[in-house]
Order: C-alpha cells, then sequence, then structure tokens
C-alpha cells in the first residue's frame, strides 16, 4: 500500500509541476555584522531560476468605506515543496517575459507534492 501511495504522490506533483510556467528568485535582506553589531544588511539569492506558478484570485469587498468598495487580489506561488523560503523574503517572479518582485507574506502551507505561499506587491525592505 506505501508503494501505490507514492505512485499517486509522484504523479500528482508531476501534474502541479506541469503547469508550472514560471520562475523565480528568492533573495533575503540578511544582516551584516562588524564586532557583532548591525553595520548594513545585504541581499542574498537564496534560490534562483526556480521553476513555479502564479495563482491570482479576488475576495469580494468586505468593509464599506467612504469612497468605493475596495476589492483585494490574492497572489499564491506553487513551487517545490524541499525548497525552504523563509517569511519575509524577496521574490523576483518571471512571467511571460515580465519580471515582477513579491514578498512572502507569512509561513509557506508545505505539502508533500508542493507548497503554497501568499503573495503580497514587493515595496521595499522593511
Amino acid at each position: 500500500m506505501i508503494g501505490c501511495m507514492a505512485i499517486a504522490r509522484k504523479r500528482h506533483r508531476e501534474a502541479i509541476e506541469s503547469l508550472y510556467e514560471d520562475t523565480c528568485t528568492v533573495i533575503t535582506h540578511d544582516p551584516v555584522k562588524v564586532n557583532g553589531v548591525t553595520a548594513s544588511y545585504q541581499d542574498v539569492t537564496v534560490y534562483s531560476i526556480q521553476p513555479c506558478r502564479l495563482s491570482f484570485g479576488s475576495s469580494p469587498a468586505t468593509s464599506q468605506t467612504d469612497g468605493a468598495d475596495e476589492q483585494t487580489q490574492t497572489i499564491e506561488l506553487f513551487i517545490a515543496p524541499e525548497l525552504t523560503i523563509p517569511a519575509g523574503s524577496r521574490i523576483d517572479v518571471t512571467r511571460q517575459g515580465k519580471t515582477v518582485s513579491y514578498k512572502s507574506s507569512g509561513v509557506p502551507s508545505v505539502y508533500p507534492t508542493h507548497q503554497e505561499i501568499e503573495l503580497e506587491l514587493f515595496d521595499r525592505w522593511a
């Protein structure tokens, strides 16, 4: 029975990865310490040119404002489960020849076949 489950997971992962049309580079903003004190920060590329897929969704307005109702867009990244992507990383996604910078907004949901990471547009390092 274990063999059947492994085969099913392998096929499921292959099906998900067949939808990966994008690539991404994952970058962290790490402190540079001098004599134990943070002197500056440097960008460190953790992964580069990783196959992935963006998924876009929207949710209806949830609150009434003085102006127009506000609709929010949800952006999720699907990527291989064995990659460790820290919350707050900048993720540069290349999709149809155009690169857009996002940040991972939280802890990923990791499954045996893939992981899902909620993204926000990247503005600047905090």
